[in-house]
């Protein structure tokens, strides 16, 4: 059925689209396109927040002086925790749009939000058990979740042709909630010293509250995606979703452990006070988030497995830099190679996501469905699988924080990760020719014609 209105009906919850045919470049322009980039709007700014809190504890461990007690292994320990959290809750906040609804799981989990950042301010002072840091930085792993349900829902706003700049903006937007949250730490450390983080968790609070209040003025609910659980058991069965969750850990892993990290490592392994790590941890982050975009666009006008290829090449020759920067102990070179790692992860972020709705649109052509079949397809299957795609790359930041932890522990030093690091990522480099470039067309992909090979290999 095609038409050009969006009619909301009169569900429990309210605003609820009934109707959602964004292939149809009428419905679109009349008026699909408003109501998506309305809705691509609010959920930018409560994925935002939610990135803030979730990295909450990559600055908590700048305002612990000597006085907490706690060693540079404990500190990587503690954002390790909030990473993993972060990661595992992706996978019920996916399912949570489709059983709720977008918009108003938006809302929840905007409110959860709340429950992190009251704890951290109640324990956050010299004298509190290693434990409930721990305890209390695992609850910052709700907003790791906010990523997932966000990208959910907006992939089944946007018709394919815009899902790379869409789902780049709004992966972008809310990564930049990493380097935001480390600019209000470097005020609050600038300003009132290393002994008041009770400040910046105090900025967050009203914050929370405004984006859940926008989310459910502002927001809709897609009823087409509701309950669709069938989708997720295709996308758990399917290769290509655990393949892109691989190379999903090279770059989102990449930059939220990174993220994590970097002030640490300018700390432990450069001597930089709290206020010199913090004037210089968010500008990777920054720089990250605002080209990730970018890395979508230029997947939607090159193919994404162009793009990412390009990507990973590029990061194992800046880890190559990092490597060298760690063993000279030239903070200059270091923070070059460095920085240029959150660039590129930023880039590759935004190319592998425009990846997934291209990769299964290409598979239900292959297996002789119509285009307007294989794209219905295609946006179904992908807003399943990435959340399980954004649960395992989220994961690699663990990996990479738990490498740190033993690097230091071991030598002082963080050059052991980074070898390990440039080994993964030639390993990326690896799999993506592999499936996706190479040609003949990889037998992964059922025998199809020639028009369902080459949407796979410029996905």
């Amino acid at each position: 059925m095609t038409g050009t209105t969006a009619p909301r009906g009169a569900r429990a919850g309210g605003r609820w689209i009934e109707r959602w045919e964004p292939e149809d470049e009428t419905f679109w322009k009349e008026s699909g396109e408003r109501i998506a980039r309305r809705n691509l709007l609010y959920s930018v700014l409560s994925e935002h927040i939610g990135f803030s809190i979730w990295t909450l504890w990559s600055v908590m461990v700048l305002f612990m002086g000597p006085a907490y007690g706690i060693d540079p292994a404990g500190k990587f320990f503690l954002i390790g925790t909030a990473t993993f959290v972060g990661a595992l809750v992706r996978v019920p906040y996916t399912f949570a749009v489709a059983r709720f609804g977008g918009r108003n799981w938006t809302v929840v989990s905007a409110l959860l939000l709340l429950a992190p950042t009251v704890a951290a301010l109640v324990v956050m002072e010299p004298g509190t058990s290693y434990g409930t840091f721990l305890a209390v930085a695992a609850l910052t792993g709700v907003g790791g979740g906010n990523f997932a349900s966000s990208m959910t829902n907006i992939n089944a706003f946007f018709p394919l042709r815009k899902k790379g700049w869409a789902l780049g903006l709004n992966a972008g937007g809310g990564n930049i909630g990493v380097p935001v949250v480390q600019l209000v730490a470097l005020l609050v450390i600038g300003t009132a010293g290393a002994g008041h983080p009770r400040l910046l968790l105090a900025v967050y609070l009203p914050l929370i509250v405004a984006a859940a209040a926008l989310a459910l003025w502002r927001m809709d609910n897609l009823a087409p995606v509701r309950g669709d659980t069938g989708a997720v058991r295709e996308a758990v069965r399917d290769a290509h979703t655990w393949i892109m969750a691989f190379l999903y850990v090279g770059t989102f892993g990449s930059f939220i452990g990174y993220s994590f990290a970097f002030g640490l490592v300018l700390q432990t392994q450069f001597g930089r006070t709290p206020l010199q790590a913090a004037s210089l941890t968010f500008v990777g982050p920054l720089l990250g988030s605002l080209i990730r975009p970018v890395g979508g666009a230029l997947a939607d006008r090159f193919g994404g497995a162009r793009i990412t290829l390009a990507t990973f090449v590029a990061m194992a020759a800046a880890t190559g830099v990092v490597v060298y920067a760690s063993g000279e102990e030239s903070l200059p070179v270091f923070l070059v190679g460095f920085v240029a790692l959150f660039v590129l992860s930023g880039l590759g972020n935004g190319s592998t996501y425009k990846m997934i709705p291209g990769i299964f649109r290409a598979k239900a052509l292959a297996r002789g469905m119509d285009a307007e079949a294989a794209a219905a397809y295609g946006r179904r299957l992908s807003g399943a699988a990435m959340g399980l795609i954004g649960a395992v790359g989220a994961l690699g930041g663990l990996g990479i924080n738990l490498a740190f932890r033993e690097a230091f522990s071991a030598s002082g030093s963080g050059t052991a990760a980074f070898v390990t690091f440039l080994g993964f990522y030639a390993a990326c480099c690896a799999v993506t020719w592999a499936v996706y470039l190479r040609r003949p067309a990889p037998a992964v992909l059922p025998a199809a014609g020639a028009e369902a090979k080459a949407q796979l290999t410029s996905v």
